[in-house]
């Protein structure tokens, strides 16, 4: 077949972050490009059950915990204890918007929204919902994942959850059992704990998120049980049974914990069933991934797959940049625009935590000579101003160069100002380095002018 018989150049599945970057990427090089969504509603998991409605709904509560702890409002007894459904309530409009808004992105770029799900037959052809067959050039699967169900586990009673279903609780439970202290684990026990609920955090791992720097491991663990989460390692669960008025969680340890609620925290699977893929010969591993290679091609040469589909590091933003990445590879374009190496972690704890780059342990293992830079935002006028003084920044950098070489961050705004350090170590020697901060003027009172104080504390341990 010519590339003129195709229906389209690029083909995009999945409407969420991977599948809107390449489709605009390619777009915006004049290729003929459609996108697919099985779904009634385009954005995908990021928008409708991810990180847009999780993260409205943190804020909800964070302001409403501010407004409680105003001791204006405590002195007149005002008080309130709103539902799930109510904390919620805004996430709505926020989902509308950000869909109304992607609706324009594919208006205005003439890439049309081809509804149904999508299936392989052959090497150029998908069928939408059996009926509608579409042909074309290059593919790009943005399928994402959803959340790994155990056999045995009953996600159809009615105090059991997983992280899609969490969102549409309708009570407010007194006590929750979360099986999982992944990210998604711990940000909902810091979200549960700040609404009052008591919460059974279950790691199955020895450390609450291992890929983070040791000092910030331990700070979230200290922080957490100090808010009142109660914490177990290296668990493994037995059975899980749903009651008229609770679950039980029995563990291999031997463990039985009652709770009103549970949520299944533990890990997800790629959304590749009936896609087809065994008629074009791509394989997927034991959570329905896919494997790709560094330019997010599959075995077959004009099919990639970007997004949480192919695994780590599964975040919103790091999906977008490789969706674009995809299209300018599979166009022929090698201009190194996407920066794809220095991707920031965003934890939505309680306080937030953001890092980039490498970690002490791994410096250590790798024998690199680094020194340290702290910088306690107890001690910052900004922080003391807002009253948000837990938390710390915390810069690794080469002895000998200075070169900026990790930023991790604790506390308020770590999302945020994350990015300076991240700007820096980007940027080429000698400009990467730890003088950048010393030698430059931060506003005063900010929560950035920690950067200059971790700084100087780094530079100072030379001498």
């Amino acid at each position: 077949m010519s590339k003129s018989a195709f229906d389209y150049d690029v083909l995009v599945i999945g409407t969420g972050p991977g599948g809107e970057g390449a489709a605009m990427q390619a777009a915006k090089r004049d290729r003929r490009v459609a996108i697919c969504e099985q779904y009634h509603r385009i954005g995908g998991g990021c928008t409708h059950w991810g990180t847009i409605p999780s993260k409205a709904l943190r804020w909800s509560i964070f302001t409403l915990v501010e407004a409680m702890n105003n001791p204006l409002l405590r002195e007149f007894g005002i008080k309130a204890s709103p539902t799930f459904a109510q904390l919620r309530k805004g996430s709505r409009s926020i989902i509308d918007r950000q869909e109304s808004m992607r609706q324009t992105f594919y208006d205005r770029n003439n890439v049309p929204v081809l509804k149904g799900h999508a299936k392989f037959i052959d090497d150029h052809t998908i069928i939408l919902d059996g009926e509608r067959r579409v042909t074309a050039e290059f593919f790009v699967i943005a399928t994402g994942t959803r959340p790994y169900r155990p056999p045995g586990v009953d996600f159809n009673h009615p105090r059991i959850f997983d992280s899609d279903t969490i969102l549409d609780l309708d009570l407010r439970p007194h006590a929750i059992a979360i099986y999982g202290a992944g990210v998604v684990g711990c940000e909902y026990a810091s979200m549960f704990r700040n609404l009052g609920v008591k919460v059974n955090l279950l790691n199955t791992r020895e450390k609450l998120l291992e890929f983070l720097d040791d000092e910030i491991i331990d700070a979230l663990s200290y922080h957490m049980r100090d808010q009142g989460v109660v914490i177990r390692h290296n668990e493994q669960f037995q059975s899980i049974e749903g009651c008229e008025d609770g679950v039980v969680l029995s563990t291999a340890s031997g463990k039985r914990i009652k709770t009103d609620i549970l949520l299944w925290a533990n890990g997800r699977s790629g959304n590749t069933e009936n896609l087809g893929l065994e008629n074009v010969g791509i394989p997927v591993n034991s959570r329905g991934q896919i494997d790709v290679d560094e330019e997010y091609r599959t075995n077959r040469t004009h099919i990639y797959a970007v997004g949480d589909v192919i695994g780590p590091p599964s975040l919103a933003s790091a999906a977008y940049m490789q969706g674009r990445a995809a299209a300018s590879n599979l166009l022929g374009s090698k201009e190194g625009l996407m920066r794809l190496r220095y991707i920031p972690t965003g934890i939505y704890t309680s306080p937030e935590i953001s890092s980039v780059g490498r970690t002490e342990r791994e410096l250590t293992a790798a024998k690199i000579p680094y020194e340290v830079g702290c910088s306690q935002f107890k001690s910052l006028a900004r922080a003391q101003i807002t009253g948000q003084t837990v938390g710390m920044l915390k810069l690794l950098f080469h002895r000998e160069t200075l070169e900026l070489l990790g930023v991790h961050c604790f506390g308020s705004q770590a999302s945020e100002i994350v990015h300076i350090g991240q700007a820096i170590m980007c940027l080429p020697p000698p400009l990467n380095t730890l003088a950048y901060f010393y030698e430059t003027t931060f506003n005063y009172p900010t929560m950035a002018e920690a950067y200059r104080v971790a700084a100087l504390n780094g530079y100072n341990r030379l001498f």
